[in-house]
């Protein structure tokens, strides 16, 4: 039954098989590009190219020059003080999980931001210290130049100090990072980045913040734990805070205890009021005011022993050049980090501008933070990303551009040259409670778990797997752990797909899974067979195996018993014990008829079954002669939905074609429908057809092929209900906003 006031379409056309449709409606030729073409184009070169290219290297032309002073110049430049102040803390902080002393993160918050504003394409992204990413710095110094015991034997550590050794570590890592980074933008590869799915990052950012959170328990319990690196590490370090939790200081642990407190209650008001204040509380930035002033009037480093940030040196450093042994120790650590570092970045990027309206390049982006990694390296700064509370920052202060980024880049400098010595007396427990009230966006990502579970087991499985193993063997590996998985899972939902038995919605020429529709119709003797993947060498097998369930035989084994039951027929006919008569067959013997045991000739039997010299064509349903049976074959069409298969291998093709002549064989027709153009155009170029496969057997759409086959075995379609089971004509119906290309075209009906 129609509903009411439903909307209709009808269409008049003729049946089109593939090579019908292309008779009729010839298609536009072209001409497809070579290897030779494409080396052309790419290495021609004029002056609308250059423009294209400079515009592209240096974004900063192209958003400077629609850059309205007027609108966005005040609000770039209260955002970029309030992104500047939140990235001098933050700077301090995230040195620490990089096993590097602080002001060194205020040289992160800088000369990246520089480079960036010239060659980045996003205008919302805060460049800087990324917690993750530093935990990565910090693993490969401390393994390195671990808090206890000798350095790595390199020779460029002689003469220098622990903290000069690990400088030169990170520098010389970020170094690395920054090339690797510049490299896969320069041949165009950041199309990687989309193999870090969303569960994948959200897995390998929530043990990053497990991380995290251990590794400063050790400030905020005022305990002295040397850093560990490797698998493990964080369960043995958890082990040496239970065994020293008694001697924690007191005094750390309840300023840690006020400083979460208050800064998670204050980031919970301006969340629930963000509509209503004009800017953010800046409650980590008042909180280190306080704590430096208290710190400084009551001498804590003195009387409670407390560690503090202590000197903090005024201006930068020279230059330094990397060094290749620690290049060659970390070469292994530093291309997880490239890619990490920049998923994270072009992640929170992609986010910001899709609400702000405009694009990124991905390319462009690997070559912005190459360049700003290299070049902060060079000034002894580590790996820089993107920090999300912080772009949340700039973004919601009302940045448009960035110059926000830049002016943050001075107020971080103004720290460095001028006031930075305001900073000695803060407590380093302070800066471990900033960082641990921060995870708290990474570690809710646990409540993604259940979700997971409900929606997709297979991303739940990828998501577990990729934490557990993080937390365990550390983030590196944990990232090519979680990657493998996040492979194999996608392999094994292509290798094994959901195949499916399609029916017809009656009345219409719609079809659907014949197991979750109630009012459908089969033609008899049809099956209809989809597979919703690729077909290819790793899930041929599985789609024959599939298509042979829906069947309900194996034609190959039909095949056999047919070959077999016609020799036999053969013989009893040469012997005289069987006759033919226009009614069938006809037993002249006295006796019953044995079967042969004469089993010669055993590899013709998967042959086409031969009728030459015999005097009739055998039914091989109906009931056979001398006691011999042969399985029955149900059906006289297959339809093969081909609308969800993107592409064919050459194993798949050689696959495909032996499953179809078994079928064909057996005498059961074959009929492929919605057919991509290219897998057309590849079966012809392999050689496909023969004279068992035709190019005849493949329609445009399904419901051509079922029609063309109720037209061809009318008995299929013998048995109808009251309404019609299978819709043979359509017209369309438009209230007149339709639009048509032909001239006089009729107006409330159109047929096509």
């Amino acid at each position: 039954m129609m509903r009411a006031g439903a909307r209709q379409y009808v269409v008049a056309r003729p049946l089109y098989s593939e090579e019908a449709f292309a008779e009729e409606h010839k298609t536009a030729s072209r001409r497809r590009k070579t290897m030779l073409d494409h080396i052309k184009q790419n290495l021609r070169c004029d002056s609308k190219r250059a423009k294209n290219a400079a515009l592209s290297l240096l974004p900063v032309i192209g958003w400077m020059k629609i850059y309205r002073v007027r609108e966005w110049l005040l609000s770039d430049v209260v955002s970029g003080v309030s992104t500047g102040l939140v990235a001098v803390l933050q700077g301090l902080a995230y040195c620490l999980l990089a096993s590097l002393p602080p002001w060194y993160g205020l040289f992160t918050a800088f000369f990246p931001v520089i480079i960036y504003f010239f060659l980045g394409t996003s205008r919302h992204i805060s460049v800087g210290p990324f917690p993750v990413l530093c935990l990565m710095i910090g693993s490969v110094v401390t393994r390195l130049v671990p808090d206890e015991g000798p350095a790595a034997n390199i020779t460029a550590f002689e003469d220098l100090t622990r903290d000069a050794q690990r400088v030169l570590v990170a520098s010389s890592v970020t170094f690395l990072v920054g090339v690797m980074q510049l490299a896969m933008g320069i041949l165009q590869v950041g199309f990687v980045v989309m193999y870090l799915s969303d569960t994948l990052v959200s897995g390998f950012t929530t043990a990053a913040a497990i991380h995290i959170l251990v590794s400063q328990l050790k400030f905020v319990l005022g305990l002295q734990v040397s850093g560990l690196s490797g698998p493990l590490s964080l369960i043995y370090t958890l082990e040496i805070i239970f065994n020293q939790i008694t001697s924690s200081n007191v005094c750390d642990v309840v300023i840690s205890l006020v400083i979460m407190l208050v800064v998670f209650a204050v980031k919970e008001l301006n969340d629930r009021f963000k509509s209503k204040l004009p800017v953010p509380i800046p409650i980590e930035v008042i909180m280190t005011v306080i704590a430096c002033g208290i710190s400084y009037a009551f001498d804590f480093k003195t009387r409670y022993g407390i560690e503090v940030v202590g000197y903090i040196p005024k201006g930068y450093e020279a230059p330094v050049a990397p060094n290749m042994q620690i290049i060659q120790e970390s070469a292994m650590e530093a291309f997880p980090m490239a890619i990490v570092g920049f998923a994270v970045a072009f992640s929170v990027a992609k986010v910001y501008s899709i609400k702000h309206d405009y694009t990124i390049d991905g390319n462009q982006e690997l070559m912005a933070f190459g360049v700003s990694n290299i070049f902060g390296a060079s000034f002894k700064a580590f790996a820089a990303s993107t920090s999300l509370s912080r772009t949340a920052v700039q973004e919601s202060t009302g940045g448009k551009t960035q110059v926000a980024g830049l002016l943050s880049a001075i107020i971080v400098m103004i720290v460095t040259l001028a006031v930075g010595f305001l900073l000695q007396p803060l407590p380093k427990s302070v800066l471990g409670a900033v960082i641990i009230i921060n995870l708290k966006g990474m570690l809710m990502q646990l409540r993604d778990v259940p979700y997971l579970w409900r929606r997709d087991k297979p991303d739940c499985v990828v998501w577990v797997l990729t934490c557990v193993a993080s937390v365990l063997l550390g983030l590196d590996l944990g990232l090519a752990v979680g990657l493998g998985v996040e492979l194999i899972s996608v392999v094994l939902r292509v290798q094994f797909p959901r195949c499916s038995v399609l029916a017809n919605i009656k009345g219409t020429d719609i079809y659907k899974d014949r197991k979750d529709c109630v009012s459908t119709y089969e033609p008899e003797g049809v099956t209809i067979f989809r597979i919703p993947s690729p077909i290819f060498f790793a899930n041929m097998d599985f789609f024959r195996n599939k298509l042979l369930e829906a069947l309900g035989f194996n034609p190959l084994r039909v095949l056999k018993k047919r070959n077999k039951a016609l020799r036999k027929i053969r013989k009893l006919l040469e012997k005289g014990d069987l006759r033919w008569t226009s009614n069938g067959f006809l037993n002249t013997s006295c006796g019953p008829i044995n079967e042969s045991e004469d089993e010669s000739n055993m590899e013709d039997l998967d042959q086409p079954i031969d009728f030459k010299d015999f005097p009739g064509c055998i039914e091989w349903n109906s009931q056979l002669p001398a006691n011999i049976t042969v399985p029955k074959v149900d059906i006289h069409s297959l339809v093969l939905d081909f609308s969800a298969v993107s592409f064919l291998d050459i194993s798949a093709l050689k696959g495909l074609k032996m499953l179809l002549k078994e079928l064909i064989r057996v005498e059961v027709e074959i009929y492929i429908a919605v057919c991509d153009s290219y897998i057309l155009e590849k079966l012809h170029n392999c050689c496909f057809f023969d004279d068992e496969i035709q190019p005849s057997m493949f329609f445009l759409t399904l419901h051509d092929a079922i029609l063309h086959i109720l037209e061809k075995h009318p008995e299929s379609a013998a048995k109808k209900s009251d309404c019609e089971k299978i819709m043979t004509t359509v017209t369309v119906h438009h209230p007149g906003s339709f639009r048509i290309r032909e001239k006089n075209a009729p107006g409330p009906e159109t047929k096509f």
